[in-house]
């Protein structure tokens, strides 16, 4: 979750490695740094799982935990760590992200144009996590032989990414929505090009769990991200972060003010991180962000 806010800077953009400590990481430009609920009964969500997702992405049933996981492991997951909403709720707060977003995406459009140019031509398969009402598709979906999987847990989102696929030119043929959570997504290792996922480690259970969908990207692909996190320790700004993330949480739908999700991101076993950082001057308490790059 997210406020509206306007770009007035990007800071700090920086190249790092698991073999680089961040206290040697060199500083690069953007431009370098860029180019390099009412549910229904458990049989037939899980149906819903799998006819979704094997569409276009094959399914691996597998009890170990860096293979993906199956349809019904999946489906626990959701509805372990996201319960059941009621219907209206759900849709509800599926209505407010898709319209009161519009004017966030509107500032950050020329940043994101520039991070998700790596994937036109070079992309077939993409899976996004937490792709919410798909404010990203318009960035890299005009290539008419993509392949998208958007992930999300509130299915209401669907109707909405539907909609932003239709608008961004990807037929619905080469669309398909899969409810569930980014900590269990039933999508066979090595199959995807690229992973995209934006304003999500904010909100999920487990950001490392999360990031263990580095294993569904192919040799050489790359994990797209923009996250928001943490101002500094010892500034105002993180002083009522801390103040407010508890109510965060409640009214946001789990998001954390707090998180150190570069931190996370760089840690989380990729061969290497382009990781940026960008202060949002209107943002409020959000405006502190991460983005960039990660390569398989």
């Amino acid at each position: 979750m997210i406020l509206n806010s306007s770009v007035s800077s990007v800071i700090n953009t920086t190249c790092s490695s698991r073999k680089t400590p961040p206290t040697s990481r060199n500083q690069l430009s953007i431009n370098e740094q860029l180019c390099g609920g009412k549910s229904c009964c458990c049989g037939s969500r899980r149906h819903f799982i799998e006819g979704a997702a094997t569409a276009l992405f094959p399914l691996v049933y597998s009890s170990t935990p860096s293979s993906a996981s199956s349809p019904s492991d999946s489906m626990a997951m959701l509805n372990r760590l996201h319960p059941p909403r009621p219907d209206w709720y759900e849709e509800f707060y599926a209505s407010v992200m898709n319209s009161s977003m519009k004017s966030y995406e509107a500032e950050v459009a020329g940043y994101k144009s520039q991070l998700f140019d790596n994937l036109r031509g070079k992309a077939k398969k993409v899976l996004e996590i937490g792709i919410g009402t798909g404010p990203n598709l318009k960035y890299y979906a005009a290539d008419t032989d993509v392949q998208v999987l958007g992930v999300d847990p509130n299915r209401k989102m669907e109707k909405y990414a539907q909609t932003a696929a239709v608008a961004a030119g990807l037929p619905l043929t080469n669309f398909k929505f899969l409810q569930a959570v980014g900590e269990a997504i039933p999508v066979s290792d090595a199959s995807v090009d690229a992973v995209v996922g934006t304003l999500v480690l904010c909100s999920v259970k487990d950001v490392d769990m999360t990031l263990q969908v580095r294993r569904v990207l192919k040799p050489g692909g790359i994990y797209l991200f923009v996250e928001h996190v943490a101002a500094k320790d010892g500034t105002f700004l993180k002083f009522w972060q801390n103040v407010v993330d508890p109510l965060q949480q409640i009214v946001s739908d789990g998001c954390h003010l707090t998180r150190q999700t570069g931190n996370n991101i760089s840690e989380a076993g990729f061969s290497s991180v382009e990781l940026g950082n960008a202060f949002l001057s209107n943002a409020s308490l959000i405006s502190p962000h991460v983005y960039g790059i990660a390569h398989k």
